[in-house]
């Protein structure tokens, strides 16, 4: 009898708890699928050679953003290639209305000027930026982005810096649009962007 009355007892118990969390579920703020895309994004300022630089300034251009940095061996400049490759795909008007933004997460080594010889190389109209590692940290953070700095001990580097590798694109109003995963093709980057000018 008291076997059945214990077993009685936990089958309530669960119940209970069962219950309870399908209410605290049921009465849960519902969050939409562009919940994560819409608190992406956001206005910042950093360095630039010629003076500080926001991310407003260039309100009424789609925005091509990559976060990286100038000593990156290899994925830095084949996703920086790839931008400059899809710009040129682009019709001169398009391209008129396109500001591509190289952004180091490497400021002790990545000085403004280094950075705008470095973004011209790719593309004339690329400009590099860097700033206070708390500014660039902000930036990193509100746009999804990751890096971590890894020592390479005896190496002439010194460090490296391993770090996730999107094209950011943002629209004419400032406003986070989507981020390309590494390796879209040129074709699929200049779509992106048409895509947006064609919004306005």
């Amino acid at each position: 009898m008291t076997s059945f009355s214990t077993l009685r007892n936990l089958l309530i118990l669960t119940l209970c708890l069962l219950t309870g969390l399908a209410v605290a579920l049921y009465m849960s703020p519902k969050k939409s699928a562009n919940n994560g895309l819409n608190q992406l994004g956001g206005d910042f300022t950093l360095q630039s050679a010629a003076g500080p630089v926001s991310l407003s300034d260039y309100r009424g251009k789609v925005v091509a953003m990559y976060i990286g940095y100038a000593s990156c061996p290899d994925v830095c400049p084949t996703s920086l290639a790839i931008m400059s490759q899809a710009l040129k795909n682009l019709a001169p008007e398009e391209a008129a209305g396109v500001q591509p933004v190289f952004i180091s997460v490497d400021p002790e080594r990545d000085t403004p000027q280094k950075l705008a010889q470095y973004s011209n190389f790719f593309f004339p109209t690329m400009v590099g930026l860097t700033g206070e590692r708390s500014a660039i940290d902000d930036i990193v953070k509100r746009y999804g982005a990751f890096y971590k700095i890894v020592d390479m001990g005896d190496s002439a580097m010194g460090y490296a810096v391993d770090h996730s590798s999107r094209t950011y694109l943002i629209d004419q109003q400032g406003q986070f649009s989507k981020a390309l995963p590494h390796g879209t093709p040129p074709d699929g980057v200049a779509a992106a962007i048409r895509e947006l000018l064609a919004k306005g």
